[in-house]
C-alpha cells in the first residue's frame, strides 16, 4: 500500500521542478532584454554627449574666425574696410546673400555656389584638430556700391533731444555686415555660426 503513494508523489515532485524551470527561463529572458535595453540606452546617451562635446568644440573653433575676420580683414587698412563691391578673393560679397529657411547663406550649403562668392583656399584649417572653418561676409545691401539709408539696412540713430530738452548730436549710420560660418571637425560634425557687426559709413 505505500509503494504507489510514494510513486505518486516522486512524480509530482518532478513536475513542480519543470515549473519552476520554466519560470526561472522566463524571468531571465526578461533580465536579458531589460539589460539589453539598458546598455542601448547608456550608448545612445554616450553618443549624445560626444555629439554636444564635438558641437561645443566647433562652436569654440568658430570664434576664432570671427576674431580673425574682424582683427584682419574689417579693421581700420584691412582689405575690407572700405570695400563697396565685391570681393571673391576675400571671401566678400557687397550684397545680401541668398539663405535657406533657417538663414544660412547658400553659399555655406554648395561649393559650387561657394565658388561664385569666395575662395577655398582662403578656409582657415587646424590640421592638429581635424577643423575647417569657411566663412563669407556680406553687407547687407540690395547693391553695390556706397552703403545708403535706403538700400542697405543700418544701425537706427538715437532720437534727437536729451535730458532736460538739450539736444544731442546723432550718431553717425553703421552698416550693417553679417559673417556666416560654416566649421566641420572630425566624423564630418558641422556647426553652422552666424554674426552681424557694424561699421561706420
Amino acid at each position: 500500500m505505500k509503494f504507489p503513494s510514494a510513486s505518486f508523489s516522486s512524480s509530482r515532485a518532478q513536475g513542480q521542478r519543470g515549473v519552476v524551470l520554466l519560470l526561472c527561463l522566463i524571468v531571465l529572458v526578461i533580465l536579458l532584454a531589460g539589460g539589453v535595453a539598458v546598455v542601448r540606452s547608456m550608448n545612445t546617451s554616450l553618443t549624445s554627449a560626444g555629439n554636444l562635446a564635438f558641437r561645443r568644440d566647433l562652436v569654440n573653433q568658430g570664434e576664432r574666425a570671427v576674431s580673425f575676420v574682424l582683427a584682419n580683414k574689417m579693421a581700420s587698412g584691412g582689405p575690407l574696410a572700405n570695400a563697396t563691391s565685391d570681393l571673391p578673393g576675400e571671401n566678400f560679397k557687397a550684397t545680401k546673400l541668398d539663405t535657406n529657411t533657417q538663414g544660412v547663406p547658400l553659399a555655406l550649403l554648395d561649393d559650387k555656389t561657394f565658388d561664385t562668392v569666395g575662395k577655398a583656399d582662403k578656409d582657415i584649417v587646424d590640421a592638429a584638430a581635424q577643423v575647417s572653418i569657411r566663412y563669407v561676409i556680406d553687407r547687407l545691401c540690395s547693391s553695390t556700391g556706397p552703403a545708403t539709408s535706403t538700400g542697405c539696412v543700418q544701425s537706427s540713430a538715437a532720437p534727437a533731444g536729451g535730458t532736460g530738452g538739450s539736444a544731442r548730436p546723432l550718431p553717425p549710420t553703421a552698416t550693417i555686415y553679417r559673417l556666416s560660418l560654416r566649421v566641420t571637425g572630425p566624423r564630418d560634425t558641422q556647426v553652422f555660426m552666424q554674426s552681424t557687426f557694424t561699421k561706420p559709413d
